[in-house]
């Protein structure tokens, strides 16, 4: 039976854990916190302090702002979990976060859910103490960017399959989905043009950065009619597990790597396909003809959704539950904590 450890997990200071709206990254921690602690581990966060988990200590950050002072504050103050004498330190906020501990022989993990800056990383094994440094990318995409210079495991993001409810059979005239932030390229202007000409309804939800207002304005808005194209801005967990499982499909259209796309796995388990344009990661987590279609162009998209009967939604439900459930994630990270301990 494996030990049980006091695991110090720190997340970046800007949204709470769990997030209430937008938050995927907080989502995973609130998740992973919830199976570490039924597997009886001790566990702190260092977070926002709206943050409310069942982690047995919380720590908050004195600032949120991303100014150079806002960041050596932070980090300085997540230093103090040294004094709580965590058997392992694993953090999914900025590597700054984690400089003052580096030079400490505490094992360290540090999650990257983006793309990996390589000169700070190749910057921190170098401060750190040998052996007491990893890496986890959230895919292979991003783990194969750091493996050349540091020590890196795959380690694929999570939902609670408890949190989602599988649909095994959806309505004909059920709606095509588009869920995640409003901008060029999450592809939000390719999934009305695949409405259109599949001539499918389309319900988009998420939110609208600042920055691509003007995309919205102009590419996005003129399309929303009510009936066919609806807009119905972000949505809670509840909203989310209802709008995707009474979807014919889940649209990833992107113009980028997406380092995971949490949204996916999401999709997946409420029994509900994937149709992906290939980027980053929906290479990994879409399998052609089992959970979905990948495709290289928006015409392939097009002819998938067509398609899109031809996928059992059942095996969407088991791929979720075999690759991207939270009890999986948390016994890969469970896995590393004790290889890094051992090292040290």
């Amino acid at each position: 039976m494996p030990p049980k450890l006091h695991i110090a997990i720190i997340a970046d200071p800007e949204i709470p854990v769990p997030p209430i709206l937008y938050g995927g990254i907080e989502r995973i921690i609130n998740n992973l916190i919830i199976e570490l602690k039924q597997q009886g581990h001790h566990v702190s966060l260092f977070a926002h302090s709206d943050s409310k988990t069942v982690a047995d200590k919380q720590y908050n950050y004195p600032s949120a702002q991303q100014s150079i002072t806002g960041l050596l504050g932070n980090a300085l103050s997540v230093s103090r979990l040294l004094f709580s004498k965590p058997d392992v330190i694993h953090s999914f906020g900025r590597l700054a976060y984690l400089s003052a501990l580096l030079p400490t022989s505490v094992p360290k993990i540090m999650s990257y859910q983006r793309e990996p800056t390589l000169s700070q990383i190749q910057k921190s094994m170098k401060i750190s103490v040998k052996g007491s440094l990893m890496f986890t990318g959230c895919s292979n995409y991003i783990t194969n960017q750091i493996a050349p210079f540091a020590p890196a495991a795959t380690v694929y993001n999570s939902v609670s399959m408890d949190d989602y409810t599988f649909c095994s059979e959806v309505k004909n005239d059920a709606p095509l989905v588009f869920l995640g932030r409003i901008e060029p390229i999450k592809g939000t202007h390719h999934a009305i043009t695949i409405a259109k000409q599949t001539n499918k309804k389309l319900v988009i939800a998420g939110n609208i950065p600042d920055y691509a207002q003007a995309y919205f304005n102009e590419q996005i808005n003129p399309f929303i009619d009510g009936e066919q194209i609806t807009y119905i801005g972000p949505v809670n967990d509840e909203q989310k597990n209802n709008l995707l499982g009474t979807a014919a499909a889940f649209l990833m259209p992107i113009e980028w790597n997406e380092p995971f796309g949490i949204v996916m796995a999401e999709a997946l388990a409420c029994g509900t396909p994937i149709v992906a344009l290939k980027g980053g990661s929906t290479t990994e987590v879409v399998i052609y003809g089992n959970n979905g279609f990948l495709c290289d162009n928006v015409t392939e998209m097009i002819t998938a959704v067509q398609n899109i009967n031809n996928i059992d939604r059942k095996n969407c439900r088991d791929d979720a539950e075999k690759r991207f459930s939270s009890t999986v994630m948390a016994s890969a990270y469970e896995s590393l904590y004790l290889k890094m301990i051992n090292k040290i």
